[in-house]
């Protein structure tokens, strides 16, 4: 059985709306997920004596995610990571985007889907937000309907995202949920034992922009397919962390992508998804001067993200799987968190 309570979670400024809070309940997990963004704000899994801890980033009250912040729990597009130089060209036609990191446009620009009000509907297990993206928004092309809904199973969060698109344009999206298996507000994620099942990489410029390269990880920092513990690994190849694509099988059938395992707790988070590539980042950015719920600092690699997506600046890069929604298609995508103890 799950639960699903629906409350008032905080105002937008200057009369923007109200922002909803959905807290999710089954036997095993209870997830929160307020409407702006679609965001995952908190997320209680039970450790192996059967006590939960809170392990997203994140903040209590709403002021904290209109702040700048790297995206905590929000889900993000039109399309997630990198494009080079924010332009890219569709049917002969030459499309700007908003640059915001760097010379690249990154997460869907300077007001991405992280940074809006979206329509919720109740469901029995979970719930649905929907929104229209309009043509142009962002420089992007066309109009786009997005479904984003959050549903959960026992110990599974599954979250299904869905888009039509009134005229060509790129769609790629995800969520960003930074996780710490031994509870939110612990100092670092060294501890975490993680797995990645990828045969292949995509190394990177001095932007953080994919060089076009597909890499094998054999041999390398980034051969993840059998468990490394973090902190030895990144000491080990003088690593200062990852935010690197991982190529996974090309395939839209459910397929398994990651697990990380925190010995401490025994909490064990293990992703499935339908979606060629998986972002692995070790929260490199994060440098303690943000405060978080109950009064946590979140320093540097204390929080982990495994975004599940198409392979960034696939739209300038025509050997990546194709990341164009055309009109009459359907873009449907989904990834499962899977919590336990071992």
């Amino acid at each position: 059985m799950v639960s699903v309570t629906r409350t008032v979670f905080g105002e937008l400024p200057s009369g923007g709306g109200t922002v909803e809070k959905f807290q999710l309940q089954s036997d095993l997990l209870k997830v929160d997920i307020i409407s702006w963004g679609c965001t995952i704000t908190a997320l209680e899994v039970k450790d192996r004596q059967g006590k939960a801890s809170d392990v997203v980033l994140g903040f209590a009250e709403l002021e904290g995610y209109l702040q700048k912040q790297p995206y905590f729990g929000a889900v993000v597009g039109r399309v997630a990571n990198r494009i080079a130089k924010g332009t890219f060209t569709l049917d002969g036609k030459e499309y700007h985007l908003a640059v915001n990191n760097g010379p690249n446009s990154l997460h869907g620009g300077l007001k991405g889907f992280d940074k809006v009000l979206w329509t919720p509907q109740v469901l029995s297990n979970g719930v649905q937000f929907s929104r229209i993206s309009p043509a142009g928004e962002e420089g992007y092309p066309g109009e786009l309907k997005v479904w984003v809904t959050y549903t959960l199973d026992g110990g599974e969060l599954v979250i299904n995202f869905r888009a039509q698109a009134s005229q060509t344009t790129p769609v790629s999206l995800t969520n960003h949920a930074y996780f710490n298996l031994a509870g939110q507000g612990s100092p670092n994620i060294y501890d975490h034992e993680v797995t990645i099942e990828a045969d292949a990489y995509l190394p990177l410029n001095e932007t953080m922009l994919p060089t076009g390269d597909v890499a094998p990880v054999q041999g390398t920092a980034f051969d993840l397919r059998k468990p490394v513990q973090l902190g030895k690994h990144l000491r080990e190849f003088r690593l200062g962390g990852f935010d690197h694509n991982f190529c996974l099988k090309n395939s839209k059938e459910k397929h398994f992508c990651a697990r990380v395992y925190h010995a401490g707790s025994g909490r064990v988070l293990e992703v499935y998804t339908t979606q060629p590539g998986v972002q692995f980042y070790t929260g490199n950015f994060l440098n303690g001067t943000l405060k978080g719920k109950s009064g946590a600092i979140y320093p540097k690699h204390s929080g982990f993200c495994l975004e599940t997506q198409n392979w960034p600046d696939a739209i300038n890069q025509p050997h990546f799987p194709p990341v164009l929604l055309s009109p009459g298609e359907k873009y449907n995508h989904t990834t499962w968190f899977k919590f336990s103890v071992a």
